[in-house]
C-alpha cells in the first residue's frame, strides 16, 4: 500500500525485453535506496512493482505482458514519480493507494490558474468505464499521486496541481496528448461493486 504522497523522482535509464515482459532499470538517487531491499514494493508512476535488483542508485523491476499493457508507456528516459511502500508507523497524508493502475487517461489541457499563485489547472480524460468512479471532492492517484477531483464532466475530471506537488512530481512538464496512469479511489472501486448486488 502507498499514500500517493510522491517524495522522490526518478527516470528509466535501462529497458530489456524479457520473455513478453521487460525488466526496466530506474535511476533513483533521489528516493534513497540505502534502506530498500530486494523484493520490497516501490510505486513507480503509481504501478506497484517488485525490487528485483538494486546497483548503486539504481533499481531494477520485472514488468509483465499485462502490466505494460494496462499501464502509460515505459520508455528509455521516461521520468517517473517514487515512492516506497506505506509502513504502519507512517502518516496517511493522502488517501491509501493500492499501485493497481486501473487505466491510462490523456491529459486535455494543463495550464496556469493564475500566474502569482503558482498552481495549475489539469484536466485529464478518462477511460469511459472508470468515469463513474471519479467524483467532484473525491480522490484519485494520478501518476501515483494522490489528488482531490476538483471536477467533474462526463468522463473529463479536473484536479488542481500546488506548487509544492509541482516541484516534487514528474507534473512540471506535462502536455497535452500525455497519457497518465489513474487509481480510482478503494471506497469507490467496492461501493459500486456492493451496489451491484442491491439491484
Amino acid at each position: 500500500m502507498f499514500t500517493g504522497i510522491v517524495k522522490a523522482r526518478g527516470s528509466i535509464e535501462r529497458l530489456v525485453p524479457r520473455g513478453d515482459g521487460v525488466r526496466i532499470t530506474v535511476a533513483a538517487a533521489d528516493i534513497g535506496v540505502a534502506d530498500i531491499e530486494i523484493g520490497d514494493s516501490i510505486a513507480v508512476n503509481g504501478c506497484c512493482l517488485t525490487v528485483v535488483a538494486k546497483s548503486g542508485r539504481s533499481l531494477e523491476f520485472d514488468v509483465s505482458a499485462e502490466t505494460l499493457r494496462c499501464t502509460s508507456p515505459m520508455e528509455i528516459g521516461t521520468p517517473v514519480n517514487l515512492e516506497k511502500s506505506l509502513r504502519l508507523a507512517d502518516r496517511l497524508g493522502g488517501h491509501l493507494v493500492a499501485g493497481h493502475v486501473d487505466g491510462v487517461g490523456t491529459v486535455v489541457e494543463f495550464r496556469s490558474v493564475a500566474e502569482e499563485s503558482g498552481s495549475r489547472h489539469l484536466v485529464v480524460e478518462a477511460p469511459a468505464e472508470l468515469a463513474r468512479f471519479i467524483a467532484a471532492k473525491g480522490s484519485i492517484a494520478v501518476q501515483g499521486v494522490s489528488l482531490t477531483v476538483n471536477e467533474v464532466t462526463g468522463a473529463r475530471f479536473a484536479v488542481n496541481l500546488i506548487p509544492h506537488t509541482l516541484d516534487v512530481t514528474i507534473f512540471k512538464d506535462l502536455l497535452p496528448g500525455a497519457k497518465v496512469n489513474l487509481e480510482i479511489d478503494l471506497v469507490a472501486r467496492y461501493v459500486a461493486r456492493l451496489a451491484e448486488f442491491d439491484r
